[in-house]
């Protein structure tokens, strides 16, 4: 086999330009593949950025009438809805794949909230268990965040986002100052900020309300000191960190039926609890944008059955050409499977190295296009492997009737025809 290798390699470098145009059509098709399969798997990834978040893997389940999130900022606290214990908390995080769970209220449009004679128009205000911070990725940045105390005692102590900050306090520091929340009185500990900073990209209101995170901010309150501003216990939602993206769908479906068979009295209830599915949804976007580019990968992929065929058309020449050598060493006692071995391995070289060539071509390119039109990009190591296993493939295929109709020489007939 290295003797044949090696007889391939002088035979491509004594036909040098002949073999670059023989292995053009590879490198070109290899090389569109490349870049398609790149480009698919960055804006893959973008649209899962773009729906999920920066890596933070969180799972909304929330109370849902008839479809629609209920919100408590303008309706009653549904009395067939019970609040949700912490056997139930510890119920859900033992759904696979679920590491965390943070239970949560909320008030979407907080209203009546002040600092001196600045309100808090359309901020959110939060009641926050131990656990949320560390699920969604916040940090403390300033102050301290909530203690053991805080949550044991009921304290009145609050933390703010910088959004918040910046609209009740302007450019004050916000730790120490006691903000109006209800005519009860919470004193600001510190100001939170996420870890990794997300910035989603919007495009039409239905992402607008997805993602609807006033530019107002947000105020958390220690749970155990919710019902001091609010007056009652509320249900509670439920955020789930999850080990990886791709099970975010399952978790959040087990958690919904698990919160809805627990939580909700009366089987004709129009309650339940739903996930915020935003994998679903990237995936809907991810299919629409992989069934368009599949057609531009089978386009691309004419250009190695072409290439193909250009293959087996030069080493149907090459045949041709090493008439007389082949009859001499059939005479001299080669055997048929020697001289297939030796064709089929000069076209699998052949094809082999335009597919590597198509492959750096094809990475090279991807980078260009990511920098010159700001699309993301992804290597695929598996797509590489593949390309260069499939080029080699095409050499086989396509090399085999040169390769046959070169063992099948009879070596009289050869010799004198040469």
């Amino acid at each position: 086999m290295q003797e044949n290798i090696r007889l391939a390699f002088q035979g491509i470098w004594s036909h040098k330009m002949r073999s670059v145009l023989t292995m053009l059509g590879i490198i070109i098709g290899i090389a569109a593949i490349i870049t398609i399969v790149s480009t698919i798997q960055g804006t893959n990834e973008q649209i899962k950025e773009n729906l999920i978040g920066a890596g933070n893997n969180v799972v909304t389940v929330q109370l849902n009438q008839d479809g629609y999130v209920y919100d408590l900022s303008w309706n009653a606290i549904p009395g067939e809805v019970k609040v949700i214990t912490e056997e139930t908390r510890r119920e859900l995080e033992q759904i696979r794949d679920v590491e965390k769970v943070s239970l949560y209220t909320s008030r979407n449009y907080a209203e009546q909230v002040y600092y001196q004679n600045t309100q808090f128009s359309g901020g959110k205000v939060y009641g926050i268990d131990q656990n949320y911070l560390s699920v969604y990725g916040y940090q403390i940045k300033t102050g301290r965040g909530f203690t053991q105390k805080d949550y044991d005692n009921c304290r009145k102590v609050a933390l703010v986002d910088q959004g918040a900050a910046t609209t009740l306090f302007g450019g004050e520091n916000p730790i120490g100052k006691c903000i109006e929340i209800r005519s009860d009185v919470f004193t600001v500990v510190g100001v939170v900020a996420l870890s990794q900073e997300f910035t989603p990209t919007i495009n039409s209101m239905k992402d607008y309300q997805m993602y609807m995170n006033s530019s107002s901010g947000a105020i958390y309150l220690p749970d155990t000191a919710w019902p001091t501003a609010f007056l009652f216990d509320e249900p509670k939602n439920a955020a789930l960190k999850v080990s990886s993206t791709d099970a975010m769908t399952q978790a959040g479906k087990e958690a919904a039926d698990l919160l809805t068979q627990r939580q909700i009295q009366g089987t004709d209830s129009l309650f339940d609890y739903r996930s915020q599915d935003m994998l679903e949804q990237a995936q809907q976007l991810q299919s629409l944008s992989q069934s368009t580019n599949t057609q531009l990968i089978w386009i691309a992929s004419i250009s190695l059955l072409v290439g193909g065929i250009g293959v087996m058309n030069i080493m149907l020449v090459s045949v041709t050409e090493r008439t007389g050598e082949i009859g001499l060493k059939k005479a001299i006692g080669a055997k048929k499977k020697r001289i297939l071995l030796q064709f089929l391995t000069e076209s699998a070289v052949l094809t082999s190295l335009g597919g590597v060539i198509g492959v750096i071509s094809g990475v090279i390119l991807a980078q260009l296009i990511s920098s010159m039109m700001q699309i993301p990009v992804a290597i695929s190591i598996p797509a590489i492997a593949v390309a260069v296993v499939f080029s080699t493939c095409i050499g086989v295929v396509f090399g085999m009737l040169p390769a046959v109709k070169a063992a099948n020489l009879n070596p009289i007939e050869a010799l004198r025809r040469e």
